[in-house]
């Protein structure tokens, strides 16, 4: 049996995986069962076993991407999630995993990556982040939120649920008339224009993309505010003033653990007395660890998910009061598959701007991001802090009225 036989068999039980292969006769693993994919893929050449054997995610990727493996019977998302379907986060199996070569030279490697100095922090943002435009508006949703969005229904639109992420990360800020607000890591404007609509605050968001800083500017001179909510192109480790508010979405991921203590420091001394804010980051939800070597490389150099102990450590010490703590667990898989299915609607287009090789490369980032928070260690945490004893009320309650107020406020508009 053959390197990659043993691979297949170990990592497929339930459901099933027929491979076709030059030379070979046809092979399949795992055992047909309801709610599992039957998926049936072929390598192009005999190289593409050898490449996924020695390091899955980047082999697979690889591969998928350079038109080497090709999935003939469902698409690429069944294949990822027949995979991770047979090796869930909770069951501790790690069928998955590299093998420990790979595993210890792509530790090093991670580590090297991830202290993210500010100098190279531009960098990794525009790699990302400086894609055409007309790519996001393909699969985003109208109001352009690159981030985890909230399903009070999971039947609920992707436009609904990131509405009803604002009004929930709203909410937990609790805004009044005339407050400072910054926004680190604003990207496209929506969450600080939302802020100004519905309490009436100043907002300062600073970004390090420059295309998101266009998009950004142009939509509060279209608005009217541009006086009320201004975008800046810098650093937050920059940023001067003092603010009532401090909200970070989708920003934290690339910020660095070496770099956490920084961060905080930095909204620490930012935040009035009575100041409180929120951090939104996609996190995982066991130990420390690193990122997988084919998101590093093709879609967020100098990216990291943070273990929810790092995040403690890098504030512990700084007298913030951590004032609540949120786990949204499998809302960002609902999110990323209808980034999926707007991808896939949109292949002509994806292809025109870029090729062949992009729209796959592309599909397989959303398809593995959306099965890391269905199946693997993947989730988000919501981190409220604030500088004072009583910032915010002492209770909860405060947050599911502002919650309720803004959705019927949306509803009634």
């Amino acid at each position: 049996m053959s390197l990659i036989d043993l691979f297949l068999s170990r990592a497929v039980k339930r459901g099933r995986l027929t491979l076709l292969r030059p030379d070979a006769k046809p092979a399949s693993f795992g055992t047909p069962e309801p709610g599992f994919p039957e998926v049936t893929i072929r390598f192009a050449d005999k190289r593409v076993a050898l490449a996924i054997a020695r390091n899955p995610a980047l082999g697979a990727g690889e591969c998928f991407m350079n038109g080497r493996l090709i999935v003939e019977q469902g698409d690429v998302r069944d294949l990822v999630n027949l995979l991770t379907m047979n090796d869930k986060w909770e069951t501790g199996q790690n069928n998955l995993d590299p093998t420990l070569i790979s595993r210890v030279a792509g530790a090093v490697k991670h580590r090297v990556d991830r202290i993210n100095m500010e100098r190279r922090s531009k960098k990794n943002v525009a790699h990302h982040y400086d894609l055409s435009g007309r790519l996001y508006d393909l699969f985003l949703d109208r109001d352009k939120q690159y981030s985890c969005a909230y399903f009070t229904d999971p039947a609920n639109s992707l436009e609904q649920a990131q509405l009803d992420k604002l009004a929930h990360i709203a909410a937990k800020l609790a805004l009044g008339p005339g407050m400072k607000v910054l926004d680190i890591g604003c990207g496209w404007g929506g969450m600080a224009l939302y802020l100004n609509r519905h309490f009436g605050v100043e907002v300062l968001g600073v970004t390090l993309s420059e295309e998101q800083l266009k998009v950004a500017r142009a939509r509060a001179e279209a608005a009217g505010v541009a006086e009320k909510v201004k975008f800046e192109l810098i650093d937050y480790r920059r940023v001067t003033g003092q603010f009532d508010r401090i909200v970070s979405v989708g920003m934290f991921e690339h910020v660095g653990p070496p770099q956490y203590r920084t961060f905080f420091k930095k909204c620490r001394d930012l935040l009035a007395d009575d100041g409180v804010m929120l951090l939104h980051t996609i996190g995982r939800m066991g130990e420390p660890g690193v990122t997988d070597d084919w998101t590093v490389k093709y879609i967020f150099p100098g990216g990291y998910n943070p273990a929810l102990s790092e995040i403690v450590r890098a504030y512990e010490g700084l007298r913030l009061f951590p004032t609540d703590i949120e786990v949204l667990r499998v809302h960002y898989s609902w999110t990323l598959d209808h980034w999926y299915d707007r991808t896939v609607a949109a292949k002509d287009e994806v292809v025109a701007l870029y090729d062949e090789a992009f729209y796959r490369m592309w599909t397989f980032y959303l398809a593995g991001a959306s099965a890391a928070f269905r199946h693997g260690g993947l989730c988000n945490y919501q981190v409220q802090l604030t500088k004072g004893r009583f910032a915010v009320p002492v209770t909860r309650d405060y947050m599911f009225e502002g919650e309720r107020a803004l959705r019927e406020s949306a509803t009634s508009a």
